[in-house]
């Protein structure tokens, strides 16, 4: 039987064509699914993720807005005032403040849509129409639940009279806010005293509105508060009460479950199988589930709960706040994810860390379809005589191996790559998707620069003009005054002049700093090196700054020996007078500054170590960040103009706490003049 040439030539065949094709297209399908497939979708993952936490970061300002918006109206303040007149007028009367606007009255207005008999119309104009604007407000919006306007007493003065779907509030709702005392919550507290937007994170609150939510859909009972400050129209600086809106978190849910992120992977599994990606929301101490598709999660621990601790660790381990968490099981499920952080509350927002998570199984069904078509293929070659076996290998290696190059390139990141496998089998329609999926990644990618490209120039058109407008004020005012003063011929009119030009000459002093730091910061000028010793710079430097050194109390200590680079001696005095003055503010109070200059072989290294209260660690992260300051004045250019400077000298510079007195060292490191370098050898 073996003799036979048929035999030998199907074996020949087994042997050296059909074996090694299975090989080669398991080896493919392998390429596919980790380089391509899974690439792609971890990068699908984390684009998701940083939507989802765009789109929350924005309903929160938007929140923001609305209720400073409300604080702001005119009409809220006439109300305040209207509520505080009648209880002083009480008062000063000797009788007990009685409200004329009530929750009987709010009620029956609200009811009979009319004035009630008792309705005193110069007494409660202002409160009954900031009840109809709130009311309009909250249908137009329906996200809000109820909208509260709180004198400086901790007393309700009016509030939105009907729900979200136009239902209006039961007298015994609307009794029991009125009743209720304020002062308790530190919501209004805060924004009393601190006279700023206060916020309350994921919480129950003790006004929502239990009569009409769904009790099938838990997510309505929790809320968020927003409380802005209401400030006296004569008093600009005084706050006389404070606007709360609570936000139902319905709505917040409700972007969670969003149906882009199941469509976004709808390519992955075969139509009739549902994507099985889905988001969720984490507290910012990325332990405490606040928004996920079960809602029995509300509130359950990732570590001690649902006994994922690795997850936890990945968002609090990862200093950008966003990335991939590590491979996990879940309900029996592979998974991969994605998370990001929102904006943090210091900036706004909550801090909350949002996820999206896929299967694995859906990572690679696309992968296992293709190896199902392999081995399809592969018994069909083993039934078919040896000429056609030859002919479908060729055809068939021939168009992976495209496949294997294009995927190499895709992994690569070249995303304008495209296979041309001219065939209408599985690895022509394969070849179809991964182009179609290509161009979309592309376009997406284009989108995104696009996108981060006019969002830097609109930041730095705002910074530039927010840096400008600063020194343009006192300018304006400033020649008012001259102008007022010569048309009235004041007497000291030399004197105004004089203190006027010296005015606007220092403010032009200040936007030209303003200009040049800008110009530096773009690389507008080109360094000029020379042989300079850095003794002498800093020596230099120090005694600029002696006068304010001493009447800070504060002690400069200097040592080290000299040492020669090559720099440019302006812009290294700069970064130098950066430094110093950046210690010197940081001790109002006095203490010591120690400078130093130390070699070590080829590398000269200035420090400068402070004994001032040190740097936050939410602050060192961004310190040579563009426009990013602890100060209350300045561009925020200083440190990212010296390490651009630095760096541009062959240097380094790095900021870090001081570990003998609790201040900051400032370090820069600078190659030593080659000269030098050789005597120190």
């Amino acid at each position: 039987m073996i003799r036979r040439i048929s035999t030998k030539l199907v074996l020949a065949v087994l042997t050296a064509v059909v074996l090694p094709f299975v090989v080669f297209a398991f080896y493919i399908n392998e390429q596919i699914a980790e380089r391509v497939t899974r690439h792609v979708v971890e990068q699908a993952l984390m684009g998701l993720a940083k939507n989802l936490a765009n789109e929350l970061d924005s309903f929160v300002v938007e929140c923001r807005q609305d209720v400073e918006q409300w604080a702001d109206m005119p009409l809220t303040v006439e109300a305040v005032t209207e509520s505080k007149w009648e209880r002083g007028a009480a008062r000063a009367a000797g009788t007990t403040p009685v409200a004329t606007w009530d929750a009987n009255v709010l009620a029956k207005w609200a009811r009979e849509d009319t004035t009630p008999a008792n309705f005193d119309r110069e007494r409660l104009y202002w409160r009954a129409s900031l009840t109809g604007e709130f009311d309009r407000y909250v249908t137009l919006k329906a996200e809000y639940d109820v909208l509260l306007v709180v004198g400086e007493d901790g007393r309700l003065v009016t509030c939105s009279a009907q729900h979200p779907g136009g239902a209006l509030f039961s007298p015994e709702y609307v009794g029991s806010l009125f009743e209720y005392d304020y002062n308790d919550e530190a919501w209004f507290q805060d924004a009393l005293t601190q006279d700023h937007i206060a916020t309350v994170d994921h919480h129950v609150s003790p006004f929502r509105l239990l009569e009409v939510n769904d009790p099938s859909e838990p997510s309505w009972g929790y809320n968020l508060g927003f409380a802005a400050p209401i400030h006296d129209k004569n008093q600009p600086d005084k706050v006389i009460g404070v606007v709360y809106a609570l936000v139902n978190w319905y709505y917040f849910q409700e972007r969670v479950g969003n149906g882009v992120i199941q469509e976004t992977f709808r390519g992955l599994v075969p139509k009739e199988k549902e994507p099985s990606p889905y988001a969720w929301i984490w507290a910012s101490d990325a332990d405490t589930i606040l928004g996920h598709p079960k809602r029995s999660l509300y509130y359950q621990s990732i570590v001690n709960n649902v006994k994922l601790p690795q997850l936890t660790a990945a968002v609090r381990a990862n200093a950008d706040g966003w990335g991939l968490y590590p491979e996990y099981r879940f309900n029996g499920k592979t998974k991969n994810a994605a998370f990001k952080r929102c904006r943090p509350q210091e900036l706004g927002g909550f801090g909350w860390v949002v996820g999206v998570g896929i299967d694995n199984d859906d990572i690679y069904a696309t992968a296992d379809e293709l190896q199902s078509l392999l081995l399809g293929g592969t018994s069909l070659v083993l039934l078919m005589a040896v000429g056609w076996t030859l002919f479908i290998a060729r055809r068939t290696t021939a168009p992976i191996l495209q496949l294997q190059q294009y995927t190499r390139r895709v992994a690569e990141g070249d995303l304008d790559a495209q296979v041309d496998i001219p065939s209408d089998d599985e690895l022509g329609a394969l070849a179809e998707d991964l182009n179609r999926m290509t161009r979309k990644l592309k376009e997406q990618q284009d989108r995104l620069v696009k996108a981060e490209k006019d969002a830097a120039w609109r930041e730095m058109a705002r910074q530039i003009a927010h840096d400008i407008k600063n020194p343009l004020t006192p300018i304006r005012l400033s020649v008012d005054l001259l102008e007022r003063a010569r048309r009235e011929q004041a007497p000291g009119f030399d004197t105004i002049l004089t203190r006027t030009m010296e005015l606007v000459r220092r403010q032009v002093v200040h936007l030209q700093e303003i200009a040049q730091n800008f110009y530096e910061f773009t690389g507008g000028h080109k360094l000029k090196l020379e042989i300079v010793d850095v003794s002498d710079v800093l020596d230099e430097v120090l005694h600029l700054h002696d006068a304010w050194a001493v009447e800070l109390g504060v002690e400069v200590r200097r040592d080290g020996e000299s040492a020669r680079v090559m720099a440019d001696v302006g812009k290294l005095r700069r970064v130098f007078v950066n430094l110093v003055s950046n210690a010197l503010q940081a001790m109002p109070e006095g203490g010591t500054l120690f400078v130093s200059i130390e070699r070590d072989r080829d590398r000269v290294r200035v420090s400068f170590r402070d004994t001032g209260q040190g740097l936050a660690s939410e602050a060192r992260a961004h310190l040579f960040e563009p426009y990013f300051t602890t100060k209350s004045e300045g561009t925020g250019l200083g440190l990212a103009i010296s390490k651009q400077v630095i760096e541009q000298m062959g240097g380094a510079i790095e900021l870090a706490p001081s570990t003998e007195d609790g201040g900051t060292v400032a370090t820069i490191s600078l190659p030593v003049f080659e000269d030098d370098a050789d005597q120190a050898g």
